[in-house]
């Protein structure tokens, strides 16, 4: 009696080329993977560059900003207002050495009592600073003159709030203003140190074209910061 044929165990079975064989991972991925990936980086490129480009954008705008700010700040100095360092004691107790006053040029009026800020005349010969800081006190068209220490504009005495008591080297016994009719267009200048004060009493009346501006209030004083408006 012939046995019956034994089945193979499946470590036996035959291999009939459809049986699977495990590869690496990298064999087994999507056909689709590697072009997705080569994607990748020129995205990343992209958006790379379009950061870089807004960051130069930015960066041009400010570098705009900045010199239109500094251009502003020029024609500000050079047409609407300046400040200015007091040079010499002629306005004293008002106005001390070294003071930092802001001076406007553009939409004022002159007024009796205004103080200004004016460029030094040839006639004055006592000084080479070239911007000079006194009161306006006589105007065009008028006649100035003094009696004793009070002032007289066309032959009428006129009070001056703005002058505060004068003490030392700023008292004197008279004005000595010699009597001037003041041309047009011309200002006559004194210091409140009356005593101290080379001015229009010694070189004339100020032609209006020497007026740089009028101050309007005083921000340094004594080393620091301070704030008192004219």
């Amino acid at each position: 009696m012939t046995d019956p044929p034994i089945a193979p165990t499946s470590a036996e079975q035959p291999f009939d080329g459809q049986s699977w064989v495990q590869t690496p991972s990298s064999e087994t991925a999507s056909p689709s993977d590697g072009p997705l990936l080569n994607q990748a980086t020129p995205n990343a490129k992209g958006r790379a560059t379009g950061v870089l480009a807004r960051h130069s954008r930015h960066l041009l705008e400010w570098v705009v900003v900045v010199v239109l700010a500094v251009l502003a700040a020029a024609g500000l100095r050079a047409f609407v207002m300046q400040a200015f360092f007091v040079p010499s004691g002629s306005m004293q107790p008002t106005l001390q050495v070294g003071d930092r006053i802001i001076v406007v040029k553009v939409g004022y009026t002159i007024h009796r009592g205004d103080i200004i800020v004016f460029r030094r005349t040839p006639a004055d010969t006592s000084s080479t600073i070239p911007d000079l800081v006194k009161r306006v006190i006589g105007l065009p068209g008028e006649t100035i003159s003094s009696r004793g220490t009070t002032v007289l504009i066309n032959g009428t005495p006129i009070k001056e709030p703005w002058l505060p008591r004068l003490t030392g080297i700023c008292a004197e016994a008279a004005e000595n203003i010699p009597t001037t009719k003041i041309p047009p267009g011309h200002y006559f200048m004194m210091g409140d140190c009356r005593g101290d004060s080379a001015d229009s009493r010694m070189w004339g009346t100020l032609p209006a074209s020497y007026v740089v501006g009028k101050v309007v209030f005083m921000v340094w004083r004594f080393g620091h910061p301070y704030f008192h408006w004219f």
